[in-house]
Parts: C-alpha cells; sequence; structure tokens
C-alpha cells in the first residue's frame, strides 16, 4: 500500500499551479509547502502527492493515477488539467481491455508525465 508519491519538476511554480487545479476535482488540495521548493496534495492535513524542484533532471515518464469516485469526476479533472496546460493524453472514456466499467482520463503533466483519473464503478 502506498503512503504518497513524488515527482520531481522542472518548472516549481507552474507545475505547482498545473496539479493544483488538475487535482482540485478530486478532493485534493495544497496541504503543505516547503521552502518554495516542494508542495504536498492531499486531503485534510495529509499529504500524498508531492511535487519538488530537485535534481536530477526530470525526464518525464511517469504514469501516476488517481482514484475518482464517479465518471463525472474523471470527466472534470481531465477539463480541469487541461484547462491548466496539461495535454490530453486520453478523454474521458471506458478501457475495456482493463475491465469493463474502468472509466479513465489521461493527462501528460508539463514535464511529460502521464497523469491519470479513474473510476472503477459501473455507471450509475
Amino acid at each position: 500500500m502506498l503512503d504518497h508519491v513524488g515527482v520531481n519538476v522542472t518548472d516549481y511554480e507552474r507545475s505547482k499551479a498545473f496539479y493544483e487545479a488538475a487535482l482540485a476535482p478530486l478532493g485534493l488540495e495544497l496541504v503543505r509547502e516547503q521552502s518554495g521548493a516542494a508542495a504536498g496534495l492531499g486531503r485534510g492535513r495529509k499529504p500524498c502527492f508531492f511535487v519538488a524542484k530537485r535534481p536530477p533532471p526530470v525526464h518525464g515518464g511517469l504514469h501516476v493515477a488517481f482514484t475518482a469516485e464517479d465518471r463525472p469526476t474523471v470527466d472534470a479533472f481531465h477539463a480541469a488539467a487541461v484547462a491548466a496546460g496539461g495535454t490530453d493524453n486520453g478523454a474521458p472514456g471506458v478501457r475495456e481491455r482493463y475491465h469493463p466499467h474502468y472509466y479513465g482520463a489521461f493527462v501528460l503533466d508539463p514535464d511529460g508525465n502521464n497523469i491519470e483519473a479513474v473510476c472503477h464503478k459501473p455507471p450509475s
């Protein structure tokens, strides 16, 4: 079981703004910031996702999937992430190759990391 995940970024302020906007529909918000170079997003006072400006250089390629409560939340994540400067990497939709109720959306963050929101529930 994971407690938290972190991603290194090339432009801290740009990436912090991207993640604050993209993850807001999922109920995550900025809960901690350290030295203007590391941000923890989460619920309450518990960060679960960190963004940090640290060496080594960032090369992208990371894939992180966040659980969404329902399909409209996946849609809202995708719209917010694209509006915040992310690049569409898979519009919201069912991915039956994973399982019949896998509803996900994919966006590349400013450093090319593949960020996803997914709901595993059947439509309500």
